[in-house]
């Protein structure tokens, strides 16, 4: 499998995180960034590390495919999800 620099990564923390009612503030010091980071990975201007997206996982008990998906083709196919 090569590597493909152009595929989109699309996730579902928003969603999760207004689920729990929880803030951005709340969400980030529970895995240890700042709000800005977490408010980037949101929007998909951000790539969590490997070691995040685990975090991340853990914190919602689901696992990181259930939160991050992979647009192989780098299109953008819906708002974020």
């Amino acid at each position: 499998m090569g590597k493909n620099p152009t595929a989109a990564i699309f996730n579902d923390l928003k969603d999760l995180r207004a689920k729990q009612n929880l803030t951005q503030e709340d969400l980030a010091k529970a895995v240890g960034v700042t709000r800005v980071t977490i408010n980037y990975i949101e929007n998909g201007e951000y790539r969590p590390s490997l070691e995040l997206a685990f975090l991340l996982a853990k914190f919602f008990g689901k696992s990181i495919e259930e939160i991050f998906r992979m647009d192989s083709l780098g299109g953008r196919h819906g708002k974020n999800r």
